[in-house]
């Protein structure tokens, strides 16, 4: 069986607002996610799922409740390491690309490893092509954001996320500033780097079109988990990104 990457059980986040005012949004959630798992978290607005996602990305903490990532349990970490392991364990892909806008695809990509440290230039280099390469962008290393499409940009975020070797993606609503063109590119890309390169991809969105591109939906409603199952993939074969 393929390793476990992150185990959460009877995880709880209650936000409190006031003396006489609480919000629980995250309400016993058990979840397992293993390695090569190409999963999709879908629900509607406030029903739980960015707390969750944010809780997985060490960017919250949850009230009560385990959370392993690779066996790390995230209650024992203080902010400084959690820094530490969300740079070394996990890629994140962000809805507004976050790409600095005067620096060029090849720095922006270089970004997590140069914060890393302890890299020559020339490795940082020769990474950051390897992977503008992986995700269909030859050539267009010095290109700064403004000089790139949607898709190009979020590809651009795409290889900064594996710059380090991620144990798993965390990729927040990653088409919803995308039209279907380059929604389609930027989903295939996802799938063929989980089924190619065997990279673990945990997704947010509320586009079941984009759900379809994933093996397993997690939908949550009212900070519960009310369906986990596998899913019925589009018949479309991922194309090779040009």
């Amino acid at each position: 069986m393929a390793k476990k990457v992150i185990e959460i059980k009877d995880l709880v986040k209650t936000y409190v607002l006031s003396e006489e005012v609480s919000v629980q949004a995250i309400k016993g959630v058990s979840f397992d996610f293993h390695e090569g798992d190409f999963v999709s978290i879908m629900g509607a607005s406030g029903s739980g799922k960015s707390t969750f996602m944010n809780i997985l990305g060490f960017l919250d903490t949850p009230t009560s409740g385990i959370y392993l990532l690779d066996g790390i349990d995230g209650s024992t970490l203080d902010d400084d390491q959690k820094a530490e392991i969300r740079n070394r364990k996990i890629g994140f892909v962000f809805q507004g690309f976050n790409l600095l806008p005067r620096t060029s695809a090849m720095e922006n990509v270089e970004l997590p490893m140069f914060y890393k440290g302890g890299f020559q230039a020339a490795e940082l280099n020769k990474r950051a092509k390897e992977l503008l390469d992986m995700v269909g962008l030859s050539g267009r290393y010095d290109h700064h954001p403004n000089k790139l499409s949607g898709g190009e940009q979020q590809r651009v975020a795409i290889a900064r996320s594996l710059i380090n070797d991620p144990s798993i993606i965390l990729a927040d609503e990653p088409t919803g500033n995308l039209d279907s063109k380059n929604t389609d590119e930027v989903m295939n890309l996802f799938t063929r780097l989980n089924k190619e390169s065997g990279i673990s991809i945990i997704i947010v969105t509320h586009e079941p079109d984009v759900a379809q591109y994933t093996d397993r939906k997690v939908v949550f409603k009212d900070g519960k988990i009310i369906d986990d199952s596998m899913i019925k993939k589009i018949k479309k074969a991922a194309k090779k990104i040009k």
